[in-house]
């Protein structure tokens, strides 16, 4: 008997702060793709100090490698990003461009695969920003955004180290956004 391979979930974000707000985001939502039976792998903080990506230079760093062969392994993806000044962080959106390296796969860049996306800012007016940029990111490689996406404002929700919020109502949408990406991938696997 033959079993099924598992499901693999990559997580994408947070900031060169270890422990930052978008981290322990990500890390919920990571939590409820486990919660729906996903392997769950992050790159985080200094995962993602990566060479500027150069679609003119075919060498990549082994760091840039390590992250081009997990999103190619992944059945879904998470992504959250700090909003910086209204828009998604440098550091995410030099991670996501590496993404161009799977365009001759067989399986270009994030077609079929489930896009969890999830901005935390200090203000809802760079939260709400953010996330509309991560989905049209998500849309523009080939990827199936979750129905529900979080815009989430630090000012008014704090993450803690034992992986809890203040808002439980934030921590259920996050997990929501992990299981979506889950399902979604069992159910692409069995179409």
């Amino acid at each position: 008997m033959t079993s099924t391979p598992a499901i693999n979930v990559l997580g994408i974000g947070g900031s060169l702060r270890a422990g930052s707000q978008s981290e322990r985001a990500l890390r919920i939502a990571l939590d409820g793709a486990a919660e729906a039976g996903a392997d769950t792998v992050a790159f985080t903080g200094s995962d993602l100090s990566l060479p500027f990506y150069d679609a003119t230079i075919s060498d990549r760093a082994p760091e840039a490698l390590r992250l081009i062969e997990a999103v190619r392994a992944a059945d879904g993806i998470i992504i959250v990003s700090p909003g910086y000044h209204g828009a998604l962080s440098g550091l995410v959106k030099n991670a996501l461009d590496y993404v161009e390296d799977l365009r001759p796969d067989r399986r270009p860049y994030l077609d079929g695969r489930a896009v969890g996306v999830a901005a935390v800012a200090y203000g809802w007016q760079a939260a709400v920003t953010t996330l509309d940029q991560l989905r049209t990111i998500a849309h523009a490689l080939r990827g199936w955004p979750t129905p529900l996406g979080g815009a989430i404002n630090s000012a008014e929700v704090k993450f803690d180290e034992a992986g809890g919020a203040s808002e439980e109502k934030v921590i259920n949408t996050l997990r929501t956004i992990g299981r979506q990406v889950t399902e979604f991938a069992v159910a692409h696997r069995t179409a």
